[in-house]
């Protein structure tokens, strides 16, 4: 059996005796009919346990959850804490309207100079729309909101004939869009538009309710044993303030992978290079911000789904607190790993989303105890003096684990100039226990979804799912009660780590991603992909906010030599959105590389004038 690993508790381990590991998932790459027939021997009784055994044994998954000896009790949801409140901010009021808490959020950036946007594009390197621009143009009478449907409409059947495939939608009603574009627009013309955000269009992911939409969490199936009744809530606050919803954006099916890979409805292509993954979970969503048809998107995020894709797609991605926003409405609603994100183009657009969506539930008030949700004051002649008081903390071994060196090059040299600009302070930290943290989040998120979806999985749909999701669901079934145990020990662990940190910086600064977006091997397309290798690059920096439910962004710093996107991200303490978001903010004001035009993009406020 071998001796049992003895722990010392979490607050008697010398950090200057921590010697960091490069992470190397050992796992097979497999695609195709390949992956059929590993499925098919998974599955079965006897041999599938072995091979599972055998696969968790290599990536010591078992010494890690059955033969450590650790002191700490379990932690089985996040638990923080008191913080203290941040400097210049604009408190808002979880429990008022959100079209109000979205005019507080407008009141938080920078002056808008209509004059300096809408100059002639051709004559300026590239930018988006933001939401500030449409609402500009709207109030302007240049177009409305029926005449952006119509555009927007005429693209998605556009993409209807594509080839190859390249679905960024799952369910889209031409009707209900123009019907809800109708509304907006004569809201304008009696001069009572709802809030800036009225006429906005967005894209909500698959696996949040939104009506009358279905909600299949990219599967063929989940909407007919789970119907959708209302809007999720964080859907329902964007609706009283009057945007316009697309449809369902694609995903990898159930949220169970990093690529967006989907053999179901389609595998959706990244805007910059359409012969490479978007990045998943949320990856109909990332690409249709990325591609201009869309100025904002809801994801959900559990190991990464909102700012992996934003950070291959080259857009902004705010995962928020756990219980910052109310999960009610969301497939993954009970977890304690996942929540609602916004994705969107550029920093302010995500502000204006995130102040209308945030609100913990009731129950969450009541155990996590949040500290009152604020906004960065960006207009504050203060805003400078904040960013220098920050303390950003770095671990440099960590941070250079990447795939391709340029990823972290790229994103040290931007917090050079940060740090240059704005004085920012720099400190060297260490993250212990980086491979209990990956194997405790994999069993956290793992056993929440396997608990969640067995109910619906009768009546053999458990076959109907793809055989990637198969693949996981074969590992997750393999954890023991013990080992969702020992699991939450781990999260404790790690807290205890992470408390000590933040009480010397005030944000934790990695790449997004150890990669750039991976190529779609052709293979993959009709049965799907598992690549451990691919999956362990992709999340190796995200799953720390996942399993400590803290808030985290990711924004673009520029591209590698191959014109594909690099995010870095900022990992802020429990309830600081405001901090990161200044961050982000900031970092995009430094505009060290002009952002390049994806190859798939469509300028559909300019079409639509």
């Amino acid at each position: 059996m071998g001796k049992s690993r003895v722990m010392l508790p979490a607050n008697e381990v010398d950090l200057a005796e921590i010697k960091y590991e490069t992470e190397a998932i050992q796992a097979p790459h497999l695609t195709g009919t390949t992956l059929k027939l590993f499925v098919r021997l998974i599955e079965m009784p006897a041999i599938g346990p072995l091979i599972i055994s055998h696969i968790k044994k290599q990536n010591r998954t078992d010494e890690i959850l059955k033969k450590s000896v650790m002191p700490e009790i379990p932690m089985f949801k996040p638990e923080f804490p008191p913080q203290e409140p941040e400097p210049s901010v604009i408190a808002l009021e979880e429990d008022g309207k959100p079209e109000d808490r979205v005019g507080l959020g407008f009141k938080c950036l920078k002056h808008y100079d209509a004059a300096t946007c809408w100059v002639d594009h051709t004559n300026i390197s590239f930018r988006y729309w933001t939401i500030r621009d449409y609402a500009y143009a709207y109030r302007s009478k240049f177009t409305t909101p029926s005449m952006v449907a119509e555009r927007i409409i005429s693209v998605m059947e556009e993409f209807a004939n594509n080839e190859p495939p390249m679905p960024m939608l799952i369910s889209f009603d031409p009707e209900e869009v123009r019907k809800q574009a109708t509304a907006s627009t004569l809201r304008f013309k009696e001069g009572n538009p709802l809030s800036i955000l009225d006429g906005i269009f967005m894209t909500i992911k698959d696996d949040i309710d939104c009506l009358p939409h279905p909600s299949k969490g990219g599967t063929t199936w989940f909407h007919a044993v789970r119907p959708v009744k209302k809007d999720a809530v964080s859907v329902s606050r964007l609706r009283s303030c009057g945007v316009v919803f697309v449809g369902k954006g694609n995903m990898h099916e159930l949220g169970l992978g990093t690529t967006g890979n989907n053999s179901n409805h389609g595998t959706t292509r990244n805007p910059h290079a359409p012969e490479r993954y978007t990045g998943g979970s949320s990856s109909g969503p990332a690409a249709i911000v990325a591609a201009g048809i869309c100025s904002a998107a809801l994801g959900t995020d559990g190991g990464g789904s909102v700012r992996i894709p934003s950070s291959l797609c080259g857009v902004v991605g705010l995962k928020t607190t756990y219980g910052r926003t109310d999960m009610n409405g969301a497939l993954c609603d009970a977890g304690t790993v996942e929540i609602i994100g916004p994705i969107a183009s550029n920093v302010e657009d995500v502000i204006l989303v995130y102040s209308a969506i945030l609100g913990s539930s009731p129950a969450d008030r009541i155990s996590l105890k949040p500290s009152p949700p604020c906004l960065p004051d960006l207009s504050s002649s203060e805003n400078i003096d904040v960013l220098a008081s920050i303390k950003l903390g770095k671990y440099t071994k960590w941070f250079n684990d990447v795939f391709s060196p340029e990823i972290s090059e790229k994103c040290d040299r931007v917090l050079q100039v940060l740090i240059e600009k704005y004085g920012c302070k720099m400190m060297e930290i260490v993250v212990p226990e980086l491979d209990e943290m990956r194997t405790a989040h994999m069993v956290s998120i793992g056993s929440e979804s396997l608990c969640s979806l067995v109910p619906h999985c009768n009546d053999g749909n458990d076959v109907k799912l793809s055989y990637d999701t198969r693949t996981n669901l074969a590992l997750f079934q393999s954890f023991t009660a013990s080992d969702y145990v020992a699991a939450q020990r781990i999260r404790r662990r790690l807290m205890y780590y992470h408390t000590e940190i933040f009480n010397k910086v005030d944000v934790i600064v990695t790449p997004t991603t150890g990669m750039t977006a991976p190529v779609i091997p052709s293979d993959a397309l009709k049965y799907g992909e598992t690549n451990l290798q691919v999956t362990g690059n992709l999340m190796r920096f995200v799953i720390t906010a996942n399993l400590l439910g803290f808030p985290a962004i990711s924004v673009p710093v520029g591209y590698d030599k191959q014109g594909l996107p690099i995010g870095l991200q900022f990992i802020g303490r429990p309830w600081a959105e405001a901090t990161i978001l200044r961050l982000a903010a900031a970092v995009e004001e430094l505009n060290m590389e002009p952002k390049k035009k994806p190859k798939i993009f469509y300028d559909i406020l300019k079409r639509s004038s």
